[in-house]
């Protein structure tokens, strides 16, 4: 009995070992995802006013931005692998920047799944108000039609009067 007894603790410690294995691969896959996101982050950044203020892995994979003037707002990202969020979320703490990420809200509840490059492009077309930048519809309107000279209207005869 003591032989059954010593090759259940063995096979216990088998089992927990490889349990402990496996949830420190999973860990490492997870920081290694999350670091990836990070670099997308700082590459974004490079192109634009926003710096990467924050980074958090433990508890909420959570990235913090920022922006002069006081342009500030963060993004939950999924956590996949551990049954977590499976959409980005974007939120600000400061009442003036909120309303203005409505647009990006809007877009990552809309269906598919969104990258963070995509949903961070949405959140600085956002903000390009706050910014002082003009909206890129606008600018792309205004290109448009900047060799687009108006001709006049040509006057229309009504049936039946003559202009003479």
């Amino acid at each position: 009995m003591s032989a059954h007894v010593s090759q259940d603790r063995t096979d216990a410690r088998g089992t927990r070992a490889l349990e402990l294995s496996i949830r420190s691969i999973s860990i490492s896959i997870i920081r290694m995802e999350f670091k990836e996101l990070v670099d997308t982050a700082e590459k974004w950044c490079s192109g634009n006013p926003f710096d990467l203020i924050f980074a958090e892995d433990v508890d909420e994979r959570r990235l913090d931005f920022y922006a002069e003037p006081g342009i500030s707002f963060y993004v939950l990202c999924p956590d996949n692998l551990t049954g977590g969020t499976d959409n980005f979320h974007v939120w600000s703490e400061s009442e003036d920047c909120l309303p203005f990420l409505q647009l990006a809200q809007d877009y990552i509840s809309s269906c598919g799944k969104k990258t963070l490059l995509e949903v961070l492009d949405k959140v600085f077309r956002s903000f390009r108000p706050l910014l002082g930048l003009p909206d890129i519809d606008d600018d792309t309107f205004d290109q448009y039609h900047a060799d687009v000279e108006e001709e006049p209207e040509p006057d229309h005869q009504q049936m039946g009067v003559s202009q003479q």
